[in-house]
C-alpha cells in the first residue's frame, strides 16, 4: 500500500502543474483582454451618453460591421499585406545600414565625435519632414514610404548598438587581438555578438518608430495600405473606416512584437544568457 501511494505522488505532481500552466496562460489572457474591455465599455457608454452622430463618434457595432464589409471585399486583407511589407523592408534597410555604421564608429573614434552633431541634427528632423523632398526625387509610392520608414529605424539601431558595444569588456577586444584577429574579425566575433542586447532593444524602438512613419508616409505618399484607407476615409466622411483602420493598426503591432520582435529577443538574446529573462 505504501509503495502504490509512492508511486503515485508524480502523476499528481504532474496534474498539478498542468493544471497552474493552464490557468497561468488564461491568466495570462484575461491581463491581455480586460483593458481592451474596459474600453470598449467606455466606448459604448460614451457614444450612448453624448449622443453624437456616427460621422463624429461612431458606435461600436458600426465599426465592427465596417471590418465585416471590409473583410469581406478584401480590402482590409490586401492593404494590410502591403503595409507589411513596406515596413518590413524599411525597417531592414534601416537596420542593414545602423549595425555597420555603428561598428564603423566603434573603430574610429574621432570620426565617431565628428559625426555625432550631425547625427542629433538629423534625428530632430522627423521623417515626415523629408517626404515632399522624397516625392520630388523618386515620386509616389514604395522607395518614398521605405525611405522614410528606414530613415527613422536607422538612428535607434545606430544608438543602441553603439552603446552595446561600449559595454563590452575592453580586454575583450585586446585579447582577440592578441589572438591575431584583424579589424574585421573582432567587429565579427565579438562587437557584433557583444552588442546584441542593445541592437536588438534598438531594433524594437525603431519598428516601432517605423511603424507609425509607414501610416504617415502612406497617408501623403501612396494610394493603397492602411495608411491610405485612414486618410481616404477621412475625406469621404467615412469615420467608421477611419476607427476600424486605427484598430487594425493596433492589433497589428501587438502581434508583430508579441509573436516576431518578442520571438527574436528569447531566440537571440534570452536563449545565449546575454539577458535575464523578464519575469
Amino acid at each position: 500500500m505504501v509503495g502504490l501511494g509512492t508511486a503515485s505522488l508524480p502523476r499528481a505532481s504532474t496534474g498539478s502543474s498542468r493544471y497552474a500552466q493552464l490557468f497561468g496562460r488564461a491568466g495570462s489572457v484575461v491581463k491581455l483582454v480586460l483593458p481592451f474591455v474596459f474600453v470598449l465599455a467606455i466606448w459604448q457608454a460614451s457614444a450612448l451618453a453624448f449622443g453624437l452622430s456616427n460621422y463624429l463618434y461612431p458606435r461600436p457595432a458600426l465599426v465592427l460591421r465596417t471590418f465585416g464589409v471590409l473583410v469581406a471585399h478584401g480590402i482590409l486583407l490586401s492593404y494590410t499585406e502591403t503595409s507589411m511589407w513596406r515596413w518590413f523592408v524599411g525597417v531592414g534597410v534601416g537596420t542593414a545600414v545602423a549595425i555597420p555604421v555603428a561598428l564603423a564608429f566603434s573603430f574610429y573614434r574621432p570620426l565617431a565625435r565628428m559625426m555625432f552633431p550631425l547625427i542629433n541634427f538629423f534625428t530632430a528632423i522627423v521623417e515626415l519632414a523629408w517626404i515632399p523632398l522624397f516625392v520630388l526625387w523618386f515620386g509616389y509610392g514604395f522607395k518614398v514610404i521605405v525611405l522614410s520608414i528606414g530613415y527613422v529605424t536607422f538612428f535607434p539601431v545606430l544608438a543602441n548598438t553603439m552603446s552595446g558595444i561600449g559595454q563590452i569588456p575592453k580586454v575583450s577586444v585586446q585579447a582577440a587581438q592578441t589572438l591575431g584577429a584583424n579589424r574585421l574579425q573582432v567587429a565579427l566575433h565579438v562587437l557584433l555578438p557583444g552588442s546584441l542586447p542593445g541592437t536588438v532593444t534598438g531594433v524594437r524602438t525603431g519598428a516601432g518608430y517605423g511603424f507609425r512613419s509607414l501610416i504617415g508616409a502612406e497617408m501623403i505618399a501612396a494610394q493603397s495600405g492602411l495608411g491610405y484607407m485612414i486618410f481616404e476615409s477621412r475625406a469621404n466622411q467615412l469615420t467608421q473606416r477611419t476607427v476600424a483602420g486605427m484598430i487594425t493598426i493596433g492589433v497589428l503591432w501587438l502581434l508583430v512584437d508579441r509573436l516576431y520582435l518578442r520571438s527574436i529577443e528569447r531566440a537571440t538574446v534570452e536563449r545565449w544568457g546575454l539577458v535575464r529573462k523578464a519575469r
